[in-house]
């Protein structure tokens, strides 16, 4: 049964307020396929649904929502309801639903918290703003350097954080100083009495609390961790970030921090930030009007292109079978732009394109262009000789194929990487307004050289 009949018959349920069916009906998807239905519902149902969840699910369902559906969830639900949801969960994530929620919902529900749980949001939301401290987890396994492997697993059995809370075990001295960590695998392997401090790895990798949690998240994927310890100033432990913890950074945020790290200075990111926003989730006539504007331009282009295979009548009328690799020429381009202006767009989220350092990206990006240009020239060029060339006595044509693949796609990464750049330089949004660019030129000079090396290889007129 597809999600839209699922959700009908939800409503209906709903409707008739068969609160039975509905807990019967939930329990036998997959979370996976929950959340799925959960999406599609509208909000006031979404809560009802949520509201009838056993509690470990419902945390589990939360917990592998987005932000913005775990924000809008948590606003959606009456006090009550909301103190209970954040009452039980992690208190990074806690902390993580107060910053995201508007003030007064976070003044007023944070007020109402247990005093345990107000003094652990509080210690975090004390941490900058951007901090791997404030979404760092305050909940650790820390044992003494002086400890041993059966120690440390008593330890563990003993302790009641979670299972993913403790594959990591830190390690610290009398003082409470960090001194490096030993995974949960290697304390089962070794012998009991083993000294912990022969077991401890990564005694010089950790984040401090008030380092940007961006930091946090190169360092877990640079050593490929589960957590990384957080330490203050001192180099005391004062908490771990997790893994999933960064994910939900990269991938939600995608991130203020790396567009300045990009070179985007703070007034573009400013706008950079206001784009995507207006685009995703703004009204519906702005995104209207923004895409339309970058779409006459490739209107423009298409009636410049018409007017340029008019110029070119004659030749075609000449030689038919030139018509033929029209669309593969102009396709190919449009592809490889594509493809481009991709690339640039995630480098330059993810800190890997540095507008600083742009001439040495575009020179990249142009080489691996003119490779591939070379090949699929190549290949398109042997693919028109053999195909209309020789059958039509013009194998010319398989040089003016080849040779035109190789400029539209050279020229189509060297477009995908400018013109973005240049768009971001004079304070557009890039995501929409390069590709238009991109087809319009690749397809008027690709069309204008193709058939420029048809007239002059084959011998045609132009008109």
């Amino acid at each position: 049964m597809t999600n839209v009949n699922i959700n009908y018959n939800l409503q209906e349920l709903v409707r008739k307020q068969d609160w039975d069916t509905i807990k019967a009906q939930q329990a036998l998807w997959s979370t996976p396929k929950l959340i799925g239905v959960m999406k599609e519902l509208p909000q006031a149902q979404r809560v009802l649904l949520f509201r009838l969840l056993e509690k470990d699910r419902a945390i589990e369902v939360f917990e592998r929502l987005d932000s913005v559906d775990q924000t809008d969830l948590v606003r959606a639900m009456t006090d009550p309801d909301a103190l209970r949801l954040l009452e039980s969960l992690d208190v990074d994530l806690r902390t993580r639903i107060f910053d995201e929620l508007p003030a007064k919902v976070t003044k007023r529900l944070l007020a109402a918290l247990s005093p345990e749980a107000r003094q652990a949001v509080n210690i975090l939301l004390g941490y900058p703003e951007d901090s791997a401290g404030r979404i760092m987890n305050p909940r650790y396994l820390a044992i003494r350097t002086t400890a041993t492997a059966a120690e440390a697993l008593a330890a563990v059995k003993a302790s009641d954080l979670g299972a993913d809370e403790l594959r990591t075990i830190f390690a610290i001295d009398e003082g409470r100083f960090y001194k490096g960590f030993v995974a949960l695998a290697a304390l089962v392997k070794a012998e009991p009495q083993t000294p912990i401090e022969n077991l401890l790895e990564g005694r010089d990798i950790f984040v401090r609390a008030t380092d940007d949690r961006l930091v946090a998240a190169r360092l877990l994927k640079e050593y490929d961790l589960v957590a990384l310890p957080v330490v203050d100033k001192e180099n005391r432990l004062v908490g771990a970030v997790a893994f999933d913890d960064v994910i939900d950074v990269l991938e939600e945020e995608a991130s203020e921090s790396m567009y300045q790290k990009a070179g985007i200075v703070d007034v573009q990111r400013a706008r950079d930030v206001v784009h995507s926003e207006k685009v995703t989730r703004g009204p519906i006539w702005y995104a209207v009007r923004l895409r339309i504007a970058f779409l006459l331009v490739t209107v423009a282009g298409g009636l410049i292109v018409g007017s340029l295979i008019d110029l070119f009548e004659g030749t075609l009328s000449a030689v038919l079978a030139a018509a033929v690799f029209i669309p593969i020429v102009m396709d190919m381009g449009g592809n490889v732009g594509t493809q481009s202006t991709t690339i640039f767009a995630r480098g330059l989220a993810l800190g890997h394109i540095q507008l600083s350092r742009f001439l040495r990206h575009l020179a990249r990006e142009v080489s691996i262009g003119a490779v591939m240009g070379v090949l699929l020239g190549i290949l398109t060029g042997v693919i028109a000789w053999l195909w209309q060339g020789i059958p039509n006595n013009i194998p010319q044509l398989g040089i003016a194929v080849g040779l035109s693949i190789f400029s539209v796609v050279t020229l189509a990464t060297l477009l995908g990487f400018i013109l973005p750049w240049t768009l971001i330089k004079l304070g557009f949004d890039h995501a929409p307004g390069a590709d238009p660019f991109i087809t319009t030129i690749k397809d008027f000079v690709g069309l204008a050289l193709y058939f420029t090396l048809v007239s002059v290889l084959i011998g045609t007129p132009t008109a």
